[in-house]
C-alpha cells in the first residue's frame, strides 16, 4: 500500500441545503467524489437521505453537528430542546461560534443530541458508514472527544480522529488523550488564505500533483451557485458559495478525473480495505 496513492474525495455538509445536496449527487455519480456526510438537523436532509437510499452503491455517513454558522439560517437540534439547554441559544438554536460550545456544553447532553442524530438517521433506513464531525466540533474538549467514540463504539462505525483537524482548529492536540492508531492525519482541505491567494483550482490541482504515497483524505465542500446558496452564506465568505461553486464544478469535471489517472491516484470511500485496515491498525 505505501507504494500506491489512495484518495478518499469526501463532500461535507450533505443536506444542508438543495444546491449543495445536487452538487454532492452529481460529483458522487457523474464525477470524483467518493463520499459523503450528511447533516441530520438541516432543512435538507431529508432530501439527501432519500438519494442515499436510492444509491445503495455509495458511501455516506453522518456529519454530527453542535453548531449553526450561517448568519440567517441557523440550525435547531434533532433532540427536545428541554433536554439538552447547554447546546442551544435562548431562541432554541445550536450556537454559531465553537467557543460557545466549548464554554456552555455539558457532555451528557453532547450525547443526548449526537445519539438522536443518528437514531432519526438510521430511522429512515441508513446505513451509514461512519461518523465525523461538522467544524471539528468533537475535538474542541476531551470529553467530546470521548462521547465521539463512544458513539462510534456503540454503533460500530468508524470515526473521524485527527490531530491535524484539532491543530486547524487552533487548539494543541497534544493537550488531549487520543488513540494514537486510530487517527487519520494525512488530510487536506483549503484554507481561506488558499481561497483569497491562489485560488481553489489551483490548490486542489497542487494536492493532487503532490499526495504522498498511502492514504489521504481530501475535504470538500460542493454546492452549485444560486441565489439559495448566495443568501445561506451571506457575509461568510470562507466555505462561501463561491468556494463551493468551485468545489463543485472541479470535482464533476472532466480535468479532475484525468488529474487523477495521471498521478495514479486511486479513489477510496470509508467502506474500502484500506481506510478499514489504517484505522485498525
Amino acid at each position: 500500500m505505501a507504494a500506491k496513492k489512495f484518495l478518499m474525495i469526501h463532500a461535507d455538509d450533505a443536506g444542508l441545503a438543495w444546491s449543495e445536496n445536487k452538487a454532492t449527487q452529481i460529483g458522487m455519480i457523474q464525477g470524483s467524489i467518493s463520499s459523503t456526510s450528511l447533516m441530520v438537523p438541516c432543512p435538507w436532509f431529508y432530501e439527501m437521505a432519500q438519494f442515499c437510499l436510492a444509491h445503495p452503491e455509495l458511501d455516506y455517513g453522518i456529519h454530527l453537528t453542535l453548531t449553526g454558522e450561517w448568519k440567517t439560517y441557523p440550525f435547531k437540534p434533532c433532540a427536545s430542546i428541554e433536554k439538552i439547554p447547554t447546546l442551544v441559544t435562548p431562541q432554541g438554536f445550536f450556537y454559531s461560534k465553537r467557543q460557545s460550545v466549548i464554554d456552555f456544553a455539558k457532555k451528557e447532553e453532547v450525547y443526548i443530541e449526537l445519539k438522536s442524530q443518528i437514531e432519526t438517521a438510521l430511522a429512515l433506513g441508513l446505513k451509514p458508514s461512519h461518523l465525523d464531525s461538522h467544524m471539528y466540533t468533537l475535538g474542541l474538549r476531551q470529553d467530546f472527544l470521548e462521547v465521539y467514540q463512544q458513539l462510534g463504539e456503540e454503533y460500530q462505525l468508524p470515526i473521524l480522529l485527527s490531530k491535524t483537524l484539532i491543530s486547524i482548529n487552533g487548539i494543541d492536540p497534544n493537550s488531549f488523550q487520543i488513540p494514537e492508531n486510530n487517527c487519520f492525519e494525512s488530510i487536506f482541505m483549503a484554507s481561506y488564505t488558499d481561497f483569497e491567494n491562489q485560488g481553489m483550482t489551483s490548490y486542489y490541482e497542487e494536492v493532487l500533483d503532490s499526495l504522498p504515497d498511502g492514504v489521504s483524505m481530501l475535504l470538500i465542500h460542493p454546492a452549485f451557485t444560486s441565489d439559495e446558496m448566495d443568501q445561506i452564506t451571506i457575509d461568510h465568505p470562507n466555505f462561501g458559495a463561491v468556494w463551493r461553486n468551485v468545489d463543485a464544478t472541479y470535482f464533476s469535471s472532466k480535468a479532475c478525473k484525468e488529474k487523477l489517472i495521471k498521478n495514479n491516484i486511486e479513489l477510496i470511500n470509508w467502506r474500502s480495505p484500506e481506510i478499514l485496515n489504517l484505522l485498525d491498525a
